[in-house]
């Protein structure tokens, strides 16, 4: 069975922060923040919109552009390390907003893979025979736990959800292999401390994002039977501009074959590839029977990739 996206969504919160902004309160400026991440400006959710508020925006989009209606979703998958609260999850919250009531419920935490685990484990279930339509959602209001007074953090992340249904589709499309994996060693690089904030190891993390996430594209390029000359757009994780070339350059790709909105979006974690994803469909960037893959790494240390032929 070919599984693979009928339906895309995102919820991008409408508030945005500059680096201009940054400058008035921490010892940074706009060029050394553009110069070593890509970043120009994120967007922050308001106190009163909370994860599951935007993991409603996205899922409400994705479950129209999929042309079915919330009881025909089996199974709600949200991966996020930014819930609500520790119970209910996110996903239980969302399932009765959207009048969900024949799916099952559940969240995944893999950080900023989290996304990745959660399109493999929808296509599991589907090949299964389990269940025919799993509702699959990244979001994260990292706002909430940035360490504003952290200028090595704090210029990092954003706030924002997407979704996709999972679903079978047509032959030859859907999802061509999968890479998951995970480095529970490298957990004391990038962790959420007493005080409910990120703090991460740069260097550390850097080393590791730069060699897994190359390693993991050209993993599900093979596994796919591919060349890597067949890829026609890499959507890697918006973490850093850096890191993101580093994927590129592996699989030996131009510039022009990288999405990259790492400068309107900075890092949201389990929503940046969705959400890079939606933005170039928008665009017109990515076309039927494109061959897409999608790689990030996360806290865990995680990481995730897949390789799919676009399309219904």
């Amino acid at each position: 069975m070919n599984v693979g996206f009928i339906g895309v969504g995102r919820y991008v919160p409408e508030r945005v922060v500059t680096n201009f902004d940054l400058e008035k309160t921490l010892d940074t400026n706009d060029e050394w923040i553009r110069t070593r991440t890509g970043i120009e400006q994120r967007h922050i959710a308001d106190d009163d919109v909370d994860t599951s508020h935007m993991a409603y925006g996205a899922a409400k989009q994705a479950i129209e552009n999929a042309g079915i209606t919330p009881d025909q979703i089996d199974l709600i998958l949200v991966a996020t390390v930014t819930p609500d609260r520790p119970f209910p999850s996110v996903a239980c919250m969302l399932q009765d907003q959207l009048g969900a009531e024949n799916a099952a419920a559940m969240d995944i935490s893999a950080a900023c893979a989290g996304f990745m685990y959660g399109v493999v484990t929808a296509q599991q279930y589907i090949k299964a025979e389990t269940y025919k339509h799993v509702l699959v959602i990244g979001v994260e209001k990292l706002s909430k736990i940035t360490d504003w007074s952290d200028r090595n953090t704090a210029v990092l992340f954003g706030d924002g959800a997407c979704a996709a249904v999972v679903a079978p589709v047509s032959e030859g499309r859907g999802i061509l292999s999968f890479d998951l994996g995970a480095k529970g060693a490298g957990g004391k690089y990038l962790y959420e401390n007493e005080a409910k904030h990120i703090v991460m190891n740069g260097r550390e993390v850097f080393k590791f994002a730069v060699r897994q996430m190359g390693e993991s594209a050209l993993t599900v390029v093979e596994k796919a039977g591919l060349e890597k000359e067949q890829v026609d757009l890499l959507i890697p994780h918006q973490a850093n501009i850096r890191i993101m070339d580093a994927s590129r350059q592996r699989l030996g790709l131009p510039e022009e074959k990288m999405s990259s909105v790492i400068a309107k979006y900075g890092n949201t974690s389990a929503a940046s590839i969705g959400n890079a994803l939606v933005e170039e469909l928008e665009n017109g960037k990515i076309k039927d029977d494109d061959v897409l893959v999608l790689v990030g790494f996360g806290g865990g240390l995680t990481w995730g990739a897949i390789a799919l032929r676009w399309g219904k």
